[in-house]
């Protein structure tokens, strides 16, 4: 949604812009598509007209974009996020596994990435996920075994394994200290 300090009008005329020039369309032919005045949509695009719900869903549709796209605040283009900060959840089954939600799938993509803490004892042992669900696991330091319960691989610092997170899978670290990156996606 968008940011009540952003002018409504700037934000729809950025966003109407840059969205029409990814899709290389021109302000007449965008404006055909939409089923709207070239002058109408040239006012929208220099902040100076004041669109409807409908003309933006008529936008939306003619770009192939989501209706958000062109009301929501853009993110930023470089996000940081340092070490101990970010939402972290931890698991009450294992002796320490933390992580760390370091990037949320945006609106069409189905990908998450965490940072991943965990220290020597009880493993971290996940049920199954949506199927087609895919683990990526980039071992920072310590050492881990990790990948479908029944078929785990020990991880050093550098290396990577990817599996199958529709089935049972495990992290066990062998070392205190063990940081690992994880990307979930399907």
């Amino acid at each position: 949604m968008a940011n009540a300090s952003v002018d409504p009008q700037k934000l729809v005329a950025a966003a109407l812009k840059r969205e029409r020039t990814r899709a290389g369309l021109s302000i007449a032919e965008l404006a055909r598509r939409a089923g709207i005045g070239k002058s109408t949509l040239s006012q929208l695009e220099s902040g100076d007209g004041n669109p409807s719900v409908e003309t933006l869903w008529s936008l939306s549709v003619a770009l192939g974009i989501q209706f958000s796209a062109l009301v929501d605040v853009p993110r930023p283009a470089v996000e940081v996020i340092r070490l101990g900060e970010g939402p972290t959840i931890t698991a009450g089954e294992a002796d320490f596994y933390a992580a760390t939600l370091l990037s949320a799938a945006r609106h069409g993509t189905r990908r998450d990435v965490y940072l991943i803490r965990a220290d020597r004892g009880r493993p971290r042992i996940s049920q199954p996920h949506a199927r087609g669900v895919v683990e990526h696991v980039i071992l920072c330091a310590g050492r881990a075994l990790v990948g479908p319960t029944e078929a785990a691989v020990e991880l050093a610092p550098g290396d990577y394994v990817n599996y199958p997170g529709d089935a049972e899978h495990i992290f066990d670290a062998l070392d205190d200290g063990t940081i690992a990156v994880l990307l979930s996606e399907a």
